[in-house]
């Protein structure tokens, strides 16, 4: 059956199974770790939450499953919590040990999965959403294909939709209008942002985040698309002068169950979850909404900045003239690169779902 597969099928299914055994190890120590700080629950859940340091983990979801499930349950319930990018398994994996069950309640961002998945990614690429009444919108019109298909492909039971702050442009020299990104190394994450820097002939440098402050310094290179509050915890506004705050994108995870340890929950449990989840998530995404402002201020030295540090950056916002730009750019060049990766596939489920809230149809002959 291996001589059958492909060089890179052969490479993704070792790697898959090299990250199970580390998963469990590691799970297997935050387990042990967790029962010796506190005594064990009487059904105690192991949970791979969000992104560490980040307020919509620190004051939202390590805080519900730290404490709030306790207190909801009357001490029935418990559960222990690490932020995904401290647990040791690679994001882009993610979705596949939950589906494995190695991990049975975890945190995958789609712009990681979507490298493996693209049609996951349909509802943040870049350029899509430039605000969060939008983004809210999109993610109602894609979240039923969303549940139908983690379910039903993954073994995977949606129980929440997370959001990020919008990733804006930080900038070293001024930038004012998108055009001004022409010929200019620009951190990106992701494919789609990469479409995006490349429509204005700028020069995309893929980076991870813990990567950013390096690359900036060694001069590899001279903006950054990450988000605001986040380029503050970071230090940009020290190393950069102008914040660009057209939200390219946002940054989406899915919180999620392995089917069968859903299933294998006590009834009283689940429907407590089900009950509280949604909660967690709007506390989340009311998070993300206020951290998009008050990066933007932090950022820029305003009164009103808080959690942050000040800076003395220059904002930049986008005019009308750019907006018109932006839908452009995303019409033809990054919906069109997309589907193009993706292929058919893609294209049914935009026009099926996020399409008509945008108002725009898939290219065809892609």
């Amino acid at each position: 059956m291996i001589r059958a597969m492909r060089s890179g099928e052969v490479s993704s299914a070792w790697r898959r199974v090299l990250w199970t055994h580390v998963a469990v190890l590691f799970l297997a120590f935050a387990a042990t770790n967790s029962k010796a700080q506190q005594p064990a629950p009487a059904q105690g859940l192991r949970i791979v939450g969000g992104l560490a340091s980040v307020s919509q983990y620190t004051l939202h979801e390590e805080r519900f499953w730290s404490q709030d499930l306790r207190r909801l349950s009357g001490g029935k319930y418990s559960a222990s919590i690490v932020p995904f990018n401290q647990a040791g398994v690679p994001g882009q994996e993610m979705l596949n040990l939950i589906r494995l069950g190695v991990i049975p309640f975890g945190t995958a961002l789609l712009s990681q999965v979507s490298n493996e998945y693209p049609e996951l990614g349909t509802p943040d690429i870049a350029g899509l959403n430039p605000d969060m009444p939008t983004m809210r919108r999109v993610v109602a019109a894609f979240r039923p294909y969303l549940e139908k298909t983690l379910r039903e492909r993954h073994g995977v039971e949606l129980l929440a939709v997370y959001v990020y702050p919008a990733q804006v442009i930080f900038c070293k020299r001024a930038v004012t209008r998108l055009s001004d990104l022409a010929g200019r190394r620009v951190r990106v994450s992701g494919s789609s942002q990469a479409d995006f820097i490349r429509a204005l002939n700028g020069v995309p440098v893929f980076t991870e985040f813990s990567e950013i402050m390096a690359n900036m310094n060694s001069e590899n290179t001279e903006c950054a698309i990450t988000g605001a509050m986040s380029g503050n915890t970071l230090g940009l506004h020290k190393m950069t002068n102008s914040l660009y705050t057209m939200p390219i994108n946002w940054g989406l995870a899915v919180f999620g169950a392995n089917t069968d340890a859903w299933n294998a929950l006590p009834a009283d449990l689940k429907a407590l979850l089900k009950a509280e989840l949604p909660k967690l998530e709007a506390a989340v995404w009311n998070e993300s909404e206020r951290d998009t402002g008050n990066g933007i201020a932090c950022n820029t030295g305003a009164a009103t900045c808080m959690k942050g540090t000040k800076g003395t950056m220059v904002e930049a916002r986008p005019s009308a003239d750019d907006e018109r730009r932006r839908r452009e750019i995303f019409a033809t060049s990054v919906l069109s690169r997309w589907v193009q990766r993706c292929g058919a596939v893609c294209a049914e489920v935009w026009d099926q779902t996020v399409g008509p809230i945008a108002g725009i149809k898939a290219p065809v002959g892609q």
